[in-house]
């Protein structure tokens, strides 16, 4: 792999933004009391630069950048390319160095760890020192966690974890936050932890570097932090907690250390999530003991408003879900084109797209795609032929409107892995993780004669000749139309 120009830390990531017009600096002082919160709420809706805002009421040397992934252009400069890159081209690029070779991480000196610069122990820990938001009206309390990674070790197979998983400050030395039992540290604490009434050592790292931060999002079987190597093209720099023996991204710009308590819970939420709903009630749930902060020198605390699409919330995981669904298929040689989830899907509707060389391929693929790991962040599946561009909304709505038999088309999975944020759940369901899935096969079926049976699909690029369609688009303005439309 050549040398990748990528962001190393939060702080080259933000000024890369800035110089391309992708991040504004926001000089005035902002309130962590809502403000700061509507500021990154409406540049995700109206797709606008991130803001970095450089002076928080109450906490002066410190600031926040919000929306830090909520756009392609942020992800493409996150992996050091053009920000003009299309989606199809991220996403190439993405499989290409997900499908190098591991690049594991290396251990620094603390004194070569940028995080470490201030160190809060014992009495002097306090969480109410951190410019903690309220993120949105009518959240349950201030979040320490929207855009970070929750870092935790199994301590029999040894495998690390860095895992997004929505933290609520309670008080000065106690979070509490979801974690779904599906997930990497839901099973971790009930495989391990909870049986054995032991606490779990974890580490919050927030202001990630933008590939780090991709990292702990994405649903893939490689570990975080080799992963975050692989995107990147160099060995991740981690260095020792204070309290305990996890290891953590030296670069990052806020540490938090402590312990998940096995047998004591606060209340948690209601919060604001990827959904654009607020769903998951105020309830006890998994919570964490602070033992240790540490941060460097004008600390930037990074921001996500998860709300209504698009957010980094929807924007990343469908990125990834869809990536990482693509290579599973394509690993059980499935003859599929192309994965894509829509982010203003908030990540729950796939579509696959695919060569209908033998019958029921469509139930192959939904029976593969929400047996995996993957699949109780999404519930539905929608399969069309390698002929629909998958990126393309008003061709892919167009089959499903038009080639999804209602009858033998609609295939309904009851009984699955829910989980508690669906807003279309019943509160029974939400509790338990209930779910249900559906597939939506928008395939002509094999058997059908493709000169008789199959309708001919009238549009400018399949029932007109090469040398017509050419014609007309090298006319296009002399016709007197605004530009060459190709």
């Amino acid at each position: 792999m050549g040398k990748i120009s990528a962001p190393r830390n939060n702080r080259e990531f933000v000024e890369a933004c800035v110089k391309s017009g992708d991040a504004v600096r926001i000089k005035q002082e902002v309130d962590w009391d809502n403000e700061a919160g509507a500021i990154v709420r409406r540049c995700c809706e109206l797709g606008e630069a991130a803001p970095f805002m450089e002076s928080i009421k109450d906490y002066p040397g410190f600031s926040y950048f919000g929306a830090p992934l909520s756009t392609y252009r942020r992800m493409a400069i996150a992996l050091g390319m053009d920000p003009a890159s299309t989606l199809p081209q991220i996403g190439a690029e993405y499989l290409k160095r997900t499908n190098s070779e591991p690049i594991a991480p290396v251990i620094v000196d603390r004194r070569d760890a940028p995080c470490k610069e201030n160190i809060l122990l014992g009495d002097d820990v306090d969480l109410c020192k951190l410019p903690v938001p309220l993120v949105h009206d009518g959240d349950g309390g201030r979040y320490v966690g929207t855009w970070h990674g929750v870092i935790t070790k199994h301590p029999v197979r040894g495998d690390v974890n860095w895992g997004m998983y929505r933290q609520m400050m309670w008080d000065g030395r106690t979070m509490s936050g979801a974690v779904f039992p599906f997930s990497d540290l839901g099973k971790t604490l009930t495989d391990y932890y909870l049986p054995r009434g032991e606490g779990c050592p974890f580490a919050t790292a927030i202001g990630l570097s933008p590939l780090a931060a991709m990292a702990a999002c994405a649903p893939s079987p490689i570990p975080e932090p080799e992963l975050c190597g692989m995107l990147s093209g160099e060995a991740v720099r981690l260095v020792k907690c204070e309290t305990n023996d996890l290891e953590v991204p030296a670069d990052a710009e806020i540490i938090i250390e402590g312990m998940i308590l096995p047998d004591y819970k606060v209340e948690e939420g209601p919060f604001g999530e990827y959904t654009g709903y607020r769903t998951s009630p105020r309830d006890f749930r998994v919570t964490f003991r602070v033992d240790a902060i540490t941060y460097r020198n004008n600390a930037t605390m990074t921001i996500s408003n998860m709300g209504v699409p698009q957010d980094e919330g929807q924007l990343l995981r469908s990125f990834s879900l869809g990536l990482e669904l693509e290579k599973l298929l394509k690993s059980q040689g499935i003859p599929v084109t192309g994965v894509y989830m829509h982010p203003r899907s908030t990540h729950h509707m796939m579509i696959v797209g695919v060569k209908p060389t033998y019958a029921g391929i469509a139930m192959q693929i939904a029976q593969l795609a929400f047996g995996s790991k993957l699949g109780p962040w999404f519930h539905m599946v929608m399969v069309v032929d390698d002929q629909t561009d998958i990126f393309n909304w008003d061709e892919v709505y167009h089959a499903f409107c038009t080639r999804c038999n209602p009858e033998r088309g609609i295939h309904v999975f009851k009984n699955t892995t829910g989980t508690a944020l669906y807003p279309h759940a019943t509160p029974h369901d939400r509790k338990y993780s209930i779910g249900s899935q559906v597939l939506f096969d928008c395939l002509w079926p094999v058997d059908w004669d493709k000169t008789n049976d199959v309708p001919t699909l009238v549009s400018f690029k399949n029932v007109y000749p090469k040398n017509i369609q050419e014609k007309v688009l090298n006319s296009w303005a002399d016709y007197g139309f605004r530009g060459a439309k190709k």
